[in-house]
């Protein structure tokens, strides 16, 4: 039956207090906001009584992973107009992964805070959220969790898989690759020319397991986007139905008081936590999740994650742990395929949870079929028998460290060897191919001064290079720490969200070149081999940083930031208590 025939059930709407219970009701403001959308253009007849759904759509001129939700807006205003809603369109921050610096991750919070004022100050019902690229998914997810106003996640979908020569590329994971190759002096510029324009070919975002894929599935697996959404390739004809049908959800959902709240528990973050583990997702989830989570008082950590995946197999072969795209993922059963697999290990997912759909979250993959084993797995035959990322812990990272140690060489999981440590980004990128540092195969490289405080904002640095004259001998993968993140499209021995972080006085600023460093992955070890009265003695002369800020929204950040293991969110922002709805009168 479809939305607009349903008789909607009578729901008292937080619209009608700006706009009044009928045409000429509800005193001096609301006749003030009645003439406003009368100058607008709109009826009466349009939006009064009727479900308001703010569009929060992260569009813009430079955010090519969004360039198409300008026009998938207009078909999430169908779909609202259908069920019988008012569609309103409000633009916001765009967070551009691929231009934004020093990294959106920086503004991820500043997003989250106006997806909540906007829903919390603004006369609407419910939202659909517009959004993929990186740090658009959890910064919108975490502001309507605050605001606690139903609401239906569009996810901007995947890009076509890229081409070069005969050969399929994958964005973020062939870049790194090719351009190691171009540094050896094996590639030409103009190859290189070429690989630049056939990388990244239509609109969506990576088609990789990197963030946005892994982020847009989490939210799938969340409830908060309709079943099956986040693996539609974002120029499919399947992805402008898919906005029209969130756009009806949206209504529903508003009748229905179907709040995040209710949505988002904890089972459905371990529900979340599980997926990205079974996708080898990009070890940013870890951080997004925990933020989300903290929104809503729910108790996530890394610990979880950690005992989440020694139950999980990873079943989906995409790259860069796999071979395959998101294209592929897709025309092989998508997301509800998986979901469907994952259940038959006992007691990984839970199905009676509910979703934004209406329907349980079992009823959402209950009948999805796979129809490529090669793709997506069985658990009789998985890409590997446990979850893709490792937490890892020790003396030089007593807060936690993660590895996505499938994407890693596997003889380098268990290594000790000599660190060289650099203090900066500018001063690894200026130095990496000095022979002077020694840099061999047994050495650890080592980055500080890259987290959520130094770098600031926690860039994407933990993919350190590797010195030109170590790949021209062969040399493909190095052990690598860092309080950095990396992307999620990245591989390599690279060790993460090293927390404390090296700025915050962490064990990480203690690091000297010609330490020993010992990484063991199968017993989530990270450790320095400094005895602790030395560490103390070099702990007695370290000084802070001078602060990077000294007004404005990085200021703001500086002072409020918490650590990687606490998910980098505002301290004021994470802590529960009351955000008043405002008077409209």
């Amino acid at each position: 039956m479809s939305a607009h025939s349903e008789k909607p059930e009578p729901v008292e709407l937080r619209s009608a207090a700006w706009f009044g219970s009928g045409a000429t009701g509800g005193g001096l403001r609301a006749f003030s906001h009645r003439s406003r959308v009368r100058q607008l253009g709109y009826l009466p007849e349009e939006h009064l009584g009727k479900p308001v759904i703010a569009i929060l759509n992260t569009w813009s001129d430079i955010n090519p992973c969004h360039m198409h939700l300008r026009e998938r807006a207009q078909q999430v205003k169908r779909g609202v107009w259908e069920a019988g809603g008012f569609p309103l369109e409000f633009p916001v921050s765009t967070l551009s992964e691929t231009f934004q610096k020093p990294t959106p991750m920086l503004y991820r919070n500043l997003l989250a805070m106006e997806t909540e004022e906007l829903l919390r100050s603004y006369p609407v019902d419910g939202a659909v959220l517009m959004g993929g690229c990186d740090k658009t998914t959890p910064a919108l997810l975490m502001g309507a969790a605050s605001a606690d106003l139903p609401a239906v996640f569009v996810p901007a979908g995947p890009m076509l898989r890229g081409h070069h020569r005969g050969k399929t590329l994958g964005s973020g994971t062939d870049l790194f690759g090719y351009y190691d190759e171009y540094r050896t002096g094996r590639i030409t510029d103009c190859e290189m020319a070429e690989v630049e324009g056939g990388l990244a070919r239509s609109p969506g975002h990576c088609m990789t397991m990197g963030t946005a894929s892994t982020m847009t599935a989490a939210a799938e697996a969340l409830g908060m986007a309709l079943p099956g959404s986040s693996s539609i390739p974002a120029v499919d004809s399947a992805h402008h139905r898919m906005a029209a049908a969130a756009g009806m959800r949206a209504v529903a959902a508003v009748r229905e008081q179907l709040t995040p709240s209710r949505i988002m528990t904890r089972e459905a973050f371990e529900d979340a936590a599980a997926t990205v583990l079974a996708l080898s997702g990009s070890t940013n989830a870890l951080i997004h999740l925990i933020a989300m989570a903290g929104r809503l008082g729910v108790e996530l950590s890394l610990d979880d994650f950690d005992a989440i995946g020694a139950r999980v197999p990873v079943l989906a072969d995409v790259r860069p742990v796999g071979r395959f795209l998101m294209e592929d993922f897709y025309y092989a059963g998508g997301l509800r395929a998986l979901f469907r697999r994952l259940a038959a290990v006992h007691g990984v997912l839970h199905p009676d949870r509910p979703t934004v759909s209406g329907t349980s979250f079992g009823a959402t993959y209950a009948e999805a079929d796979t129809y490529d084993d090669s793709v997506i797995r069985s658990p009789e035959d998985p890409v590997a028998e446990h979850g893709g990322v490792a937490v890892l812990r020790g003396n030089l990272a007593p807060d936690g460290a993660v590895i996505k140690h499938l994407a890693a060489d596997p003889r380098l999981l268990t290594h000790t060897g000599p660190a060289v440590v650099f203090d900066s980004y500018p001063e690894l990128q200026a130095g990496i191919d000095d022979p002077a540092f020694g840099i061999t195969e047994d050495t650890v490289l080592v980055l500080r001064g890259a987290g959520p405080l130094g770098g600031p904002g926690m860039p994407e640095y933990g993919m350190l290079p590797i010195p030109s004259y170590l790949l021209k001998k062969g040399v493909k993968d190095l052990v690598r720490i860092s309080d950095a993140r990396m992307s999620g499209t990245s591989y390599g021995t690279c060790v993460l969200h090293v927390a404390p972080e090296s700025h915050a006085g962490g064990p990480l600023a203690l690091v000297r070149t010609g330490d020993l460093i010992t990484l063991d992955v199968p017993a989530r070890v990270l450790r320095l081999e400094v005895d602790d009265a030395e560490l103390e003695r070099r702990r007695a002369h370290w000084r802070p940083p001078a602060p990077r800020f000294e007004r404005g929204y990085g200021s703001l950040y500086a002072a409020h930031i918490t650590q990687a293991d606490q998910g980098c969110d505002f301290d004021f922002l994470a802590r529960p208590g009351v955000n008043p709805a405002p008077d409209p009168h």
